[in-house]
């Protein structure tokens, strides 16, 4: 039985990926995850794999593309892939019970002495009891609210006193305090592709510019390695050596800002060179007029730009939750606890949190799988 608080189905699914559901990458791996036991995933990762999913579409005739660096999308919608499940579910008898709201969860554990039949669950709904003697929690996490994320995962893991690790936004867009970076907010729908580091991970992708702050696949990405308080180091020109730049245009009469437009965009270059010059109190002129000291200044800021976010766009923007249900406290093979037989937990609730790209969604149906498999 499936028991869902939502009114539609499969929400997340449906508007990932533009609506065509980023739904595997070709090139999954371990170091593709986050978690404070790195190891955790390996076992479910190796045993449900992302050729596995896609047997499956092919199984329902479902066509698909890859983008980039293995992101796999639906050819036509996101839709294809909830009735694919939806198909598969329904293949295997589950009974759905949506919408359906969770009140309270009993555990009545298997009793040596009085020879009971084992563990066993007890589920009150707004509809009904349930009796169960597994309980799999796929609730996700509290990223995008508005089709329904809630907390009840980990309020299930505290109910059990079983330990769920510190809980953030993660591939969210970083937000500036209203005096910091108020030019670049003038700049909306600009972007850059740049190099974003943080804690010595980098990411090479487009940087956007926002009416808040900086989003884009790079800040995406490295904000899943971000924490407050920190700066991220931006090279604005990753493929170029800025300082050879400078020097063959030593004795060019061109402006400084002119210049840069050949290799940023202009209105980024108008911004950034306004803030960045009165930073070192340097005048806007012509290359040829600046010191060799004053253009090595330029350069090193345009491959090491640091900026200090003052927070993120939060859940509501978040694609995903960072942390979740401790994975020490479960069996990395089918992801019951340690400690409450017959209870386990998958996806996003748990600690594990994947790059941007369609590794989330692969966690989905690995550890889907190896609790599947083990109930």
């Amino acid at each position: 039985m499936l028991v869902d608080h939502a009114r539609k189905l499969a929400e997340k699914i449906r508007i990932s990926g533009g609506g065509r559901c980023n739904f595997t990458n070709r090139y999954t791996k371990p170091d593709n995850f986050l978690s404070s036991n790195l190891h955790f995933c390996r076992s479910a990762l190796a045993r449900f794999t992302p050729q596995d999913f896609i047997v499956l579409l092919e199984k329902h005739g479902i066509r698909y593309h890859e983008k980039k660096s293995g992101q796999l999308f639906c050819d036509d919608s996101s839709q294809q892939i909830i009735n694919m499940l939806q198909c598969e579910c329904e293949a295997a008898g589950v009974i759905w019970q949506m919408p359906s709201q969770v009140k309270r969860i009993e555990y009545i554990p298997a009793n040596k002495e009085t020879q009971s039949a084992g563990q066993k669950f007890i589920l009150t709904t707004e509809c009904n009891t349930i009796e169960a003697s597994s309980l799999v929690v796929a609730t996700g996490g509290l990223s995008i609210p508005q089709i329904g994320a809630s907390a009840l995962g980990y309020q299930v893991a505290n109910q059990f006193n079983i330990r769920v690790t510190p809980l953030r936004p993660a591939l969210v867009g970083l937000t500036f305090s209203a005096g910091d970076f108020a030019g670049f907010k003038d700049i909306a729908g600009v972007a850059v592709d740049a190099e974003v580091s943080c804690k010595g991970v980098s990411f090479r992708e487009n940087v956007l510019f926002t009416h808040r702050g900086l989003s884009g696949p790079a800040i995406l990405q490295i904000s899943s390695y971000w924490q407050p308080g920190e700066s991220i180091h931006i090279n604005l020109l990753p493929l170029q050596d800025v300082r050879q730049i400078f020097s063959m245009q030593r004795q060019s009469a061109a402006l400084l800002s002119n210049l840069l437009t050949r290799y940023l965009p202009k209105r980024f270059v108008q911004v950034w060179c306004s803030t960045m010059l009165a930073q070192l109190s340097l005048a806007s002129k012509p290359i040829s007029q600046y010191r060799d000291s004053e253009l090595r200044q330029v350069a090193d800021q345009l491959h090491d730009w640091q900026v200090t976010p003052s927070g993120t766009a939060g859940y509501k923007k978040a694609e995903v939750t960072l942390g979740g249900v401790d994975t020490h406290e479960l069996s990395s093979k089918t992801m019951e606890s340690r400690r409450i037989p017959g209870l386990y937990f998958i996806g996003e609730v748990v600690d594990v949190t994947g790059h941007l790209g369609g590794f989330n969604f692969q966690w989905a149906w690995s550890s889907g799988y190896a609790a599947g498999q083990a109930v």
